[in-house]
């Protein structure tokens, strides 16, 4: 084989390794956001939307606690801890802007009672929850 097709057989394992690696990714966030979404069902809360998408951009998770709605973002990694450092200023100003859109279209509009929570997994499937996490913003 030619060097040019040692080099191009190498570049091809490693796209086939991070095409693989991306789509567990995907199922594993998948996973996280249907067992997050189960803890919220067992607190009483009904899902009103999953991966809801405004033009600010998407929310994993619009959930309605009585007349209160509650936007939550899923996080998961290796340890709570570590999934919490994914957590950047520049995607929480897009939920916040992405939440304030989705509440425009609520009959009380921007008055409708709402909180930003942050769900964090870990490797083992645990889940912490941060209730009104950007509260502070």
């Amino acid at each position: 084989m030619s060097d040019f097709g040692t080099k191009k057989a190498e570049r091809d394992r490693v796209k086939d390794a991070r095409r693989r690696a991306g789509y567990r990714n995907y199922l594993t966030g998948q996973a996280a956001e249907a067992a997050v979404m189960r803890a919220y069902l067992d607190r009483g809360m009904t899902v009103a939307h999953h991966r809801w998408r405004g033009k600010a951009g998407e929310i994993d998770l619009v959930l309605r606690d009585g007349a209160e709605v509650v936007f939550v973002e899923v996080k998961k990694s290796r340890s709570c801890e570590h999934a919490s450092l994914h957590l950047l200023p520049r995607q929480i100003e897009r939920l916040l802007r992405a939440g304030e859109e989705f509440v425009g279209s609520e009959p009380a509009g921007t008055l409708t009672p709402m909180r930003f929570d942050v769900a964090l997994v870990d490797g083992q499937g645990g889940i912490q929850i941060l209730e009104n996490a950007l509260g502070a913003y």
